[in-house]
């Protein structure tokens, strides 16, 4: 398999991409989907007020934040902050105005806070 490139995508090229649902006031453009057990990429936009409810980090989390802020139990994000989260990391992620991220998961995360 070769190696996946996507020019401009830091300078605002993801306005062009197709998203899809993904939860609850996010959608998805997946870069490389991976399986239970493969490492994932995609492209994560928040509408303002969206959330991920709390959750545990089994493998490396790592967020480019595109446009807009991100904010977790640490703190907020703003565009071209990077965010690292090891492997039993635990947070949930909001943003008040809406937000752009590139992120990458090693292995998906289990939620932890989810409503029935």
């Amino acid at each position: 398999m070769p190696n996946l490139a996507f020019a401009g995508l830091l300078d605002g090229g993801w306005h062009d991409l197709a998203f899809e649902h993904f939860r609850d006031g996010i959608t998805v453009h997946w870069l490389l989907k991976g399986g239970p057990v493969e490492p994932s990429v995609a492209i994560l936009k928040y509408l303002p007020g969206a959330n991920v409810p709390r959750h545990r980090h089994v493998g490396l989390e790592t967020i480019v934040v595109l446009e807009g802020t991100q904010s977790d139990e640490n703190g907020d994000y703003p565009a071209g902050s990077v965010i690292l989260n090891p492997v039993g990391t635990e947070h949930s992620v909001w943003t008040k105005n809406g937000c752009v991220v590139l992120i990458q998961w090693d292995l998906p995360v289990i939620i932890l806070g989810e409503a029935k």
